[in-house]
């Protein structure tokens, strides 16, 4: 199955197509009203909000054209200031007018110049979408490739610190309660002195007195 690739030559036509397919370019975004001219030169193309009530502006265009990013200033500068009279005046819708609005360009391609213009304004949020329009069998879809747009920031992954292993301390074996309970001391008893008899005296008489010295003489 070939796919041809169309033209929109209307800018009534592709704002038609845009408004049917905002999903396509940002989930939950709802018109607030269209073709709202800002000075003798610029008019705001389509003003919508998201689900949060942050207001989008989008200029939208058939051709490569560099002037649609200075209507889109213009036209983001009066709706920042008219910010509470838009709320005011359309109540029906959830409009937040708090938040500073965004910027949303629509061409089939943009210039060098337009991207480096829409790269180096800090502070302002612009997304640039490319759009083809295609047929493919019997079915026509206007296709949507974002070509620049703020990064959205990443949450921060939560380190999870690993689980620390509860060291079991090793038991102590229980005492036995013999063991537990002191021993008492036994006293030490002084070594009994020997039962030793004193030597008894000789006694000699006096006839063998005579007969030693008759020995020893």
């Amino acid at each position: 199955m070939s796919i041809e690739k169309l033209s929109v030559e209307s800018k009534r036509e592709l704002e038609e197509m845009i408004t049917n397919q905002l999903s396509s370019i940002r989930e939950n975004m709802t018109v607030v009203c269209a073709d709202v001219p800002i000075n003798d030169k610029a008019k705001l193309d389509i003003l919508c909000h998201d689900d949060n009530g942050q207001l989008a502006i989008i200029q939208i265009s058939t051709s490569e054209d560099d002037t649609m990013l200075l209507h889109g200033l213009q036209s983001m500068d009066y709706v920042d200031k008219f910010k509470s009279f838009l709320k005011a005046t359309y109540n029906k819708h959830k409009i937040d007018d708090q938040e500073k609005p965004r910027m949303i360009l629509i061409a089939p391609s943009f210039s060098n110049a337009v991207r480096n213009a829409a790269e180096s304004m800090s502070g302002m949020s612009i997304d640039l979408y490319e759009w083809e329009y295609l047929k493919l069998g019997d079915q026509k879809l206007l296709h949507f490739q974002r070509m620049f747009g703020p990064k959205t920031p990443e949450k921060p992954k939560e380190i999870k610190e690993p689980e620390r292993k509860h060291e079991q301390k090793p038991k102590k074996k229980e005492q036995s309660t013999t063991e537990n309970q002191e021993q008492p001391k036994e006293t030490e008893v002084p070594p009994e002195p020997p039962n030793e008899e004193p030597p008894k005296p000789e006694f000699v008489t006096p006839e063998e007195e005579k007969q030693k010295r008759r020995k020893f003489f």
